[in-house]
């Protein structure tokens, strides 16, 4: 009985597919675009559709087309697979439903019933055009080395035809933004900018969707706003090329002059959120007077605090990674003294919390009695512990701050 059970899992673990390998995604913008598998990409998380460990049962070979016009973003899925599990082979375990958890993700309408309406869809894609106002436009070299067109909208639930396009459009964060969910367009304090590649076929203006990014404008006391970047998504086939950079400051300079805005925050940035944040804040702050390379080996400052906030919007915490980074660019590492300066001063920053918690400990040792006090403090880190961790958190900084100082001057 039990040499059957092993065989039985054996025979029905043959059937188990990687969600994220059998996606296959494609932005299409002609027809020939369905038989190029070049154009294809695949999607970075499906947990949020098929479960947290990504799998789907009852297939092999399984392949799952969910392609969208580049534009409109019309929808066509199918799937196929090389072989079907047979529940009375399975214990009577049916194979999991594969497009209707697609389906639920999308608006009403955007799934198309056939490959034909798809394709109808694609050939009627050539009359899209954004919506929204438009904000600005650039030019950036693609990466191959080809300069392509981009223009960024600006919209919200005001404007016709923009709930409709935003509902087609964030079933994408869902594959690349780890615990996203769906926004509620009716509040009014949303904000959306669309990035749209902009070609030129047989004389007329083409769009395709390259990436978006959401805005939450929050209330801050007595009467101004705090600005929250909430989303932001380039599509893979938009990655890598500096788009992202380019959305980022282009928006965030649209709140540089308001008065009424306090400062732009950021609601649980990613790892990669934050690199390109740094990027973005470092370059645009080495053009203010006090990042200048006689005051800022003088050390963090209030004025720095102070014109950051009021000329880039950005807060005082980020002031000072970006103080960190651009010190970090003049400092000569080839000069010891110099060198050493710099990893003193971040190390202080980093040994507050540190402080902070010795001084709690100094308090507590008056107040309790001895045995109360070893009980109470018997999770606390010791000091050579303290020493380790601040070495560590240093070393992973400073490898982050290497890695923004070499894009930043390499942009230069």
């Amino acid at each position: 009985m039990e040499t059957l059970d092993i065989a039985s899992k054996t025979f029905m673990q043959d059937f188990v597919c990687d969600g994220n390998d059998a996606l296959n995604f494609k932005l299409v913008r002609m027809e020939s675009d369905i038989r190029d598998d070049s154009t294809s990409f695949k999607p970075e998380m499906v947990h949020q559709i098929y479960g947290e460990n990504e799998n789907i049962f009852g297939y092999r070979g399984l392949k799952v087309d969910f392609w969208m016009t580049a534009g409109s973003l019309k929808c066509y899925l199918n799937q196929t697979a090389d072989e079907t599990i047979n529940p009375k082979k399975a214990e009577g375990v049916l194979p999991d439903e594969v497009i209707p958890p697609l389906v639920k993700l999308l608006a009403p309408g955007q799934a198309l019933s056939s490959l034909s309406e798809f394709l109808k869809a694609v050939k009627k894609d050539e009359e899209f055009t954004p919506i929204g106002n438009k904000l600005s436009s650039f030019t950036l070299d693609g990466s191959d080395k080809v300069v392509r067109n981009y223009e960024i909208y600006e919209a919200d639930e005001s404007i016709k035809g923009f709930r409709e396009y935003h509902a087609k459009l964030q079933p994408w964060i869902m594959f690349y933004i780890d615990a996203a969910s769906y926004i509620d367009i009716d509040d009014e304090n949303w904000k959306f900018y669309l990035l749209f590649e902009r070609t030129n076929i047989n004389g007329s203006p083409r769009y395709y969707i390259a990436g978006y990014m959401t805005i939450y404008k929050y209330y801050a006391y007595p009467d101004k706003i705090r600005p929250r970047i909430s989303q932001m998504l380039i599509l893979p086939p938009y990655q890598k090329q500096g788009l992202g950079a380019k959305l980022l400051d282009i928006v965030s300079k649209t709140f540089w002059d308001d008065s009424n805005v306090v400062d732009i925050t950021v609601e649980d940035p990613s790892d990669d959120f934050i690199r390109l944040r740094d990027f973005v804040d470092v370059t645009n702050a080495l053009s203010l007077d006090c990042f200048s390379s006689q005051i800022i080996k003088k050390g963090f400052s209030s004025s720095m605090v102070q014109e950051s906030g009021k000329k880039l919007k950005l807060c005082k915490k980020q002031v000072r990674r970006v103080y960190e980074i651009i010190r970090f660019l003049r400092t000569n590492i080839s000069n010891p003294q110099e060198y050493k300066d710099y990893r003193v001063d971040v190390k202080k920053r980093l040994n507050q919390p540190y402080q902070k918690e010795e001084r709690q400990l100094a308090k507590l040792q008056k107040v309790l009695k001895p045995e109360e006090y070893t009980a109470a403090t018997i999770n606390i880190t010791n000091r050579q512990q303290r020493l380790e961790n601040l070495h560590s958190l240093y070393s992973e900084l400073e490898e982050h701050y290497r890695a923004i100082v070499t894009r930043v001057e390499q942009r230069q």
